[in-house]
């Protein structure tokens, strides 16, 4: 739906993240409300993209504290095809949310197949999938058993053309009908005729815009809890960090008592909070809390260099090391731009976590086990040819090994929606 997109307040504190989305009522035929359209109103119109369709989701999973009607309703988030593979799925109750899957381009028509594939293991996931009413042409005949509903854009189509769209959504589909930009009651008797029950449009509520700030611990508290994630830490022990950090716990137990969560009831204990996320969705959710809590000087493009350093230097080190220095691999990635988040020294930034002495000689010295792998990720980010062959020759790894590595790094953190 395009409309104006109002500013977002100013930040006025410096540990807050200004969080601005809208909201549209989807209504049945009773004007009872069944569910909400997301909006992101941090990026325009159409420019949003999979890291920003994960921030949209993790931004209103955070906002328990903003007055929202939305409650337990159903959420339906437009996407990317890329962000369609993002871990932060894993984030929320597939059961609260519809995914609004957009058409190929014309020149594109090969993806269908090739999308296919992600769209069935979605569904089986539990997540239903919403298209527009390209999806009743011929091309997307795979993708059409998939639809739990099927939008019809009444700014888009022809009042002439509707009514055969419908009667052959209705012939070849069980999917629901949402008629959308229903802007007056003509076209709303008009769609009700032809026997959609499902609508969305400024006859009946024009998007409601929620902006405010979200509380961010700070960046050495949470690179804290992913070297304990990492660590495969005690539920004890991930308690206690959470215990000595008010606004840490906080956002967790905000996330996870959130409608998007699903939790049937409020959990107020940090271990139990701990037990239900586990530890592969606690990482997911530290590594976005991570990109969110940005000081204002500092370029939001760092905090995803850091976690997409630490996977790549997990990868290199898995060719010639032992588990427990591959994670302290991933551990020297992720903290070797510590000192630009936190805005001071190396030394000083350090001082705020316990770290193996590998992990500290590597990071402080440049020296020891870790160094050279340091070294050839940095090198990979620069283009710098001379170091980086002398580093892979160092650690007897090839280009197709490095290269491969690089690569697997960045579509991994692309899949975190950092």
């Amino acid at each position: 739906m395009s409309d104006t997109q109002p500013s977002a307040p100013p930040n006025l504190n410096p540990a807050a993240t200004s969080i601005a989305f809208a909201h549209q009522a989807i209504l049945d035929e009773n004007k009872a409300i069944i569910g909400y359209e997301l909006f992101d109103r941090s990026v325009n119109t159409n420019s949003h993209t999979a890291a920003s369709d994960a921030q949209l989701l993790f931004n209103v999973l955070s906002s328990g504290d903003i007055e929202s009607p939305i409650g337990n309703k159903t959420v339906f988030i437009n996407c990317t095809h890329d962000s369609l593979a993002g871990g932060h799925l894993d984030l929320v109750a597939p059961q609260r949310v519809v995914l609004e899957v957009p058409p190929v381009g014309v020149s594109d028509v090969d993806q269908i197949l090739t999308r296919l594939p992600n769209l069935e293991e979605i569904r089986r996931r539990g997540f239903r999938l919403a298209f527009d009413y390209s999806v009743l042409t011929q091309p997307y005949a795979a993708w059409l058993p998939l639809a739990s509903f099927i939008k019809f854009d009444l700014s888009i189509i022809r009042p002439q053309s509707i009514g055969s769209f419908i009667k052959l959504a209705q012939a070849k589909t069980t999917a629901q009908l949402i008629a959308e930009r229903v802007e007056t009651p003509a076209q709303y008797a008009m769609v009700s005729n032809f026997g959609i029950k499902l609508f969305q449009g400024y006859w009946f509520a024009k998007p409601v815009l929620v902006q405010g700030q979200t509380v961010r611990p700070t960046q050495a508290t949470i690179l804290q809890l992913i070297n304990l994630v990492r660590k495969q830490a005690s539920t004890t022990e991930i308690e206690e960090l959470l215990k000595r950090d008010p606004t840490l716990s906080f956002n967790l137990l905000r996330f996870i008592n959130s409608a998007g969560f699903g939790m049937r009831s409020e959990i107020t204990s940090f271990k139990h909070a701990v037990m239900l996320l586990g530890l592969n969705r606690l990482f997911k959710w530290a590594a976005l809390l991570l990109t969110t809590s940005n000081k204002a000087d500092m370029p939001p493009a760092v905090g995803t260099t850091a976690v997409a350093r630490g996977r790549l230097m997990e990868l290199l080190a898995a060719e010639l090391l032992p588990p427990e220095e591959c994670d302290n691999a991933f551990v020297v990635g992720v903290f070797s731009l510590l000192d630009t988040m936190l805005g001071m020294s190396m030394e000083a930034a350090l001082a705020t976590v316990a770290l193996p002495e590998a992990v500290t000689q590597a990071l402080l010295h440049r020296s020891g086990p870790l160094a050279p792998f340091l070294e050839l990720t940095e090198a990979c980010e620069t283009g710098d040819d001379a170091s980086f062959a002398r580093t892979a020759n160092q650690l007897g790894l090839n280009n197709n090994q490095v290269n491969w590595a690089h690569v697997q790094a960045l579509v991994w953190a692309e899949s975190l929606g950092v």
